[in-house]
């Protein structure tokens, strides 16, 4: 399906070893959110090789690459992906070959030991970009990314969940005080929070500060030159705000509600509410189509109750921004990731990295999905094919009314299921009373 990850086992120059060998990993801060959840769902056994062989990439080089090229790890650009991509495998009961004690040590290694620095980029010099934590030292120290690092509040906010990577991991190996420690360590994204920056009415956003603790007196709506020696990487201050998934409850509660929250999301795909010149050919939106950043962020409305405005913001960037033909695309494929966030779009769920959870949206027709070994996952929809009933009416998971807007790994694909959808041109209250998603590590739940 796939031509990068590229299968070189065999071939590898470096080492033998009797693991798999993937190399041209092009690269993981653009591929974890949505296509090694799919990849695992259509080619199992490529998905295991591959995990396999970034364990074993850490065992020979020292560090599981979130980037590799010409067996050489690098570049890092924020996080050390590879942990969220480790643990979506292990919080789904990926097995196999796999040996996750040197998995998790791998992980460790990643959270706890910086990376030498290897003073190859000049834009950005204060540490390391081949592989690992390259701002770990003010991580551990201040729990917080300062403005001495390049990307800082880019980094603060993968860092974060690279920790609640870990901590899933630790959880499920019984390391208890190693789950607690990185639990706490995930929540250090809202040591970015500056609740005085504000933009278009709203106040709050995740703003980069000084070694002194002090804030950057930050323009939500710009990233500067957005690039490698800049605070926020390819994305504004606006747009990373949104990127705590694993910390949803308590994002919600500093927006100031669900209300609020939900206003600013309306607000965020509104046009000509972005800065001028920037996503011009979308309608100069907040919104970046063409960036990962925001993959998510159109269906965050489930967590405050309204899978129905996620579907309609989810369904109309898929219809705009994709497209038949050579140009179809909103931007560069980034190895199938645009193309993972469309698939999913069709299929009606999409995966939360890191978490058994899916969010139901809605199908575009009825599908039967082989998920090997004899399973299937089943979609049945009465509106195959109409692009104006989207909004669910109601739904059955294995035959059981579901009232959910979301689902679990062991729902339907553990053992294959079914989902029957019956849809229709207007919302129909459907799961306003049902439970929210999960948000594992907010203290609070709901609000």
């Amino acid at each position: 399906m796939n031509l990068m990850p590229s299968n070189r086992t065999g071939e590898n120059p470096l080492w033998e070893s009797s693991e798999p060998y993937y190399d041209d990993i092009v690269t993981l801060w653009d591929l974890f959110r949505s296509a090694p959840p799919l990849i695992q769902i259509l080619q199992p056994v490529a998905y295991e090789e591959q995990i396999r062989s970034m364990i074993d990439i850490w065992r020979h080089d020292g560090y599981m690459p979130d980037g590799r090229s010409s067996n050489f790890n690098g570049r890092t650009q924020g996080g050390s992906n590879a942990d969220n991509v480790l643990a979506d495998a292990y919080v789904k009961g990926v097995v196999g070959g796999i040996d996750w004690s040197d998995g998790y040590r791998a992980m460790v290694k990643d959270a706890e030991v910086p990376p030498p620095n290897n003073h190859v980029d000049p834009a950005a010099p204060d540490s390391s970009d081949k592989e690992g934590r390259g701002a770990l030292p003010d991580w551990l120290a201040l729990h917080y990314v300062s403005t001495k690092y390049s990307r800082s509040v880019t980094r603060a906010v993968e860092y974060s969940a690279n920790d609640f990577a870990l901590f899933q991991v630790a959880k499920g190996m019984d390391k208890t005080e190693d789950a607690a420690k990185y639990l706490n360590r995930s929540r250090n994204w809202r040591n970015h929070w500056d609740p005085n920056a504000t933009a278009l009415g709203f106040s709050g956003f995740v703003v980069p500060r000084h070694e002194d603790g002090s804030f950057v007196n930050q323009d939500p709506l710009s990233c500067g030159g957005c690039y490698w020696p800049n605070a926020y990487y390819e994305a504004l201050p606006w747009e990373y705000t949104f990127n705590p998934i694993h910390d949803m409850a308590t994002l919600i509660y500093y927006m100031g509600g669900t209300e609020l929250f939900i206003n600013r999301l309306n607000v965020t795909f509104e046009p000509n509410k972005g800065p001028k010149g920037r996503t011009v050919a979308f309608g100069n939106t907040i919104f970046d189509p063409t960036n990962e950043v925001s993959f998510l962020t159109p269906y965050l409305y489930h967590y405050a109750g309204r899978q129905d405005l996620s579907v309609k913001t989810a369904r109309n960037l898929a219809e705009k921004n994709f497209k038949p033909g050579k140009s179809g695309l909103p931007g560069n494929s980034d190895s199938g990731a645009m193309q993972s966030w469309l698939l999913w779009n069709m299929v009606g769920i999409y995966p939360v990295t890191g978490q058994t959870t899916f969010l139901i949206g809605s199908p575009w027709f009825g599908m039967t999905i082989d998920l090997g070994e004899g399973k299937t996952l089943k979609i049945t929809t009465n509106q195959g094919g109409n692009d104006t009933a989207i909004y669910v009416q109601s739904l059955r998971v294995n035959g059981r009314k579901w009232n959910k807007n979301w689902l679990q790994w062991s729902d339907v694909f553990a053992n294959g299921g079914t989902l029957d959808f019956d849809l229709a041109e207007a919302p129909s209250g459907w799961s306003l009373d049902g439970e929210l998603p999960p948000s594992p590590a907010s203290e609070r739940q709901s609000l």
